[in-house]
């Protein structure tokens, strides 16, 4: 019989993958065994996997959110979007016995009774109704995408909206309340806001605050980020960015406002001349109105002055003007740019990325292709630390050598992490084909791929996963189906396979969706995942047009 492997090759010797073997491995030689391959510890999550779908689970009239950080707490929004559910994970062996002489790698469609009477009752066998919690006011709606946990995974902060009703019309000084407000139009209503914490153990709303006549963009977290307890949100209406400090008891205290003030005592120290009178020659005029302001407010004034000492220091440096030529060339389209997204680098830095009004308010059909700038900005001091356009080079370096610190993705979790660009090398292979792909495409080039790359900052709070099950340095997987970032995918024909790293084998499969079922042919077909931070245990949810199906993917296979 001759050999398969070609001369002078020595074929790869696949490592035991026995459970056992590894057990002994690690009572002998400790967590730190086999240091250039799998860490014993997580290596583990190779052998116990969600190996089974269950297929179209029925569910309460709920929509399906999230896990807490810590697994123990599994939140939902209800029906009419005013209330808060809260359940209680009841581990990922809790239908074991539901599935005993259950075979193959999913429950199928068959409307037999055992199957009929697994998907009634295996959802309350994986999560327990502790809570229903009363949040919003019946005018507004949570939204369904937005949630944040804190670090110690007691509380959760949701948001609600309401449209600003046409009749009464909200007055101006409302809709426009300083000088860096932009025009509201159809693609981009103004809505009232709430802000809900809810304590997760005890089931009690703790606090709120409001937002009237304002803009922000609730869904998938983008217009507020919680940094351990400091927590921003960002009026694009109104160009400012609030800070808070959530404290102990999950209440929300007013920090300061950026924008047109920097410090908490401006509007203190300008009163005295920022009067009502010198904003109108009428007799006795009662109230200063901000956004009859002309001057430029006081955090667009810091980053133009940023730039004009930069541009200053670099024209004396090259012993020519042309720096500052091109300052005062681009002042004006500087001075009219707007804050669209934001996320805090840590507790006393914000990333801000300003663009022209016609992206900010939704009016630009491909917003991303669109010049676009980065401000790193210091609460403390308010000082302007640095500003990169959307095609630099050093942005780009700083975001893919310290992509973690960008994404804060497990601040809370001493174990956990997500696969990134910086601290894992197929991350950063992916990243760097999906580069070389913009590069080589038709009107590409290095400039577009830097940035298509920066589209993605800033990036919003807890939108990546920390399941073992994502983690690229233990499966390979193809991420067009699903990846660490929280976000609805396209859902394909077949399972998504996922395969050993260290050995290329097929570990596990996912099924999303109905199985033997054609969609029809014009359905737009979306599944979004939900892995559970450490168990093997996940819920697919797929949307096809107005039908939502949830799968669990749970383990079942008896095989180590």
């Amino acid at each position: 019989m001759t050999s398969s492997v070609p001369p002078g090759l020595v074929s790869r010797r696949i490592p035991s993958q026995n459970i056992v073997s590894r057990l002994v491995c690690r009572e002998l030689y400790g967590t730190a065994y086999r240091r250039n391959s799998l860490n014993t510890t997580r290596g583990f999550h190779t052998n116990i996997f969600p190996d089974f779908t269950l297929v179209n689970v029925e569910k309460p009239p709920c929509f399906l959110r999230k896990f807490s950080p810590d697994g123990k707490k599994f939140i939902a929004f209800s029906a009419d979007q005013t209330s808060l559910e809260i359940y209680s994970y009841q581990g990922p062996a809790a239908a074991g016995d539901l599935l005993q002489g259950a075979g193959g790698e999913f429950l199928g469609s068959e409307e037999t009774e055992t199957n009929q009477r697994v998907r009634n009752v295996v959802f309350n066998r994986f999560f327990k109704l502790r809570y229903t919690v009363s949040v919003s006011p019946c005018s507004e709606q949570l939204n369904r995408e937005c949630s944040l946990f804190t670090d110690n995974g007691r509380f959760v902060i949701v948001g609600s909206a309401a449209f600003v009703p046409d009749e009464p019309h909200a007055a101006m000084y409302c809709m426009y309340r300083n000088n860096e407000s932009v025009s509201p139009n159809p693609r981009n209503p103004l809505e009232d806001y709430t802000l809900h914490i809810v304590d997760i153990q005890e089931g009690r709303l703790c606090d709120k605050t409001t937002f009237k006549t304002d803009k922000i963009f609730l869904s998938h977290n983008q217009g507020l980020y919680l940094y351990k307890d400091t927590l921003a949100v960002l009026s694009v209406q109104h160009q400012t960015v609030h800070i808070f400090q959530v404290d102990r008891e999950g209440a929300f205290i007013k920090v300061r406002e950026i924008g047109r003030n920097c410090y908490d005592n401006d509007d203190f120290l300008l009163s005295p001349v920022l009067s009502a009178a010198s904003q109108t020659s009428l007799p006795n005029p009662s109230v200063y109105r901000a956004y009859k302001e002309t001057t430029i407010n006081l955090l667009k004034h810091r980053i133009l002055v940023f730039l004009f000492r930069r541009a200053s220091a670099l024209s004396k440096q090259d012993g020519n003007p042309y720096e500052l030529r091109n300052f005062y060339k681009f002042f004006d389209q500087v001075r009219w740019l707007k804050m669209w997204k934001m996320q805090l680098l840590d507790t006393s830095h914000l990333l801000i990325k300003y663009a022209s009004e016609e992206v900010v308010t939704l009016r630009s059909s491909e917003p991303n292709s669109q010049p676009s700038y980065f401000v790193v900005y210091n609460i403390e001091t308010t000082e302007v630390l640095a500003v990169y356009e959307n095609t630099s080079q050093q942005l780009l370096d700083l975001f893919e050598n310290f992509c973690d610190l960008f994404r804060n993705a497990c601040l809370s979790l001493s174990t956990g992490y997500t696969s990134s660009p910086s601290n894992n090398i197929y991350a950063n292979l992916i990243q760097q084909r999906f580069k070389q792909t913009i590069v080589s495409a038709k009107n590409g080039g290095a400039n577009e791929a830097r940035k298509r790359v920066l589209a993605q900052l800033p990036i919003s709070a807890q939108s990546f996963s920390s399941s073992p099950f994502l983690d690229l340095s233990l499966f390979s997987y193809d991420d067009k189906w699903v990846s660490v970032m929280e976000r609805p995918k396209a859902c394909g024909e077949h399972p998504i396979r996922f395969y050993g790293r260290e050995c290329g084998l097929l570990k596990f499969k996912i099924y999303a969706g109905v199985q033997g079922r054609n969609p029809p042919p014009q359905a737009r077909r979306l599944v979004a995942f939900t892995f559970h931070p450490t168990d093997p245990f996940a819920i697919s949810v797929q949307r096809t047009n107005l039908e939502y199906v949830v799968n669990f993917h749970v383990r079942h296979d008896t095989k180590v």
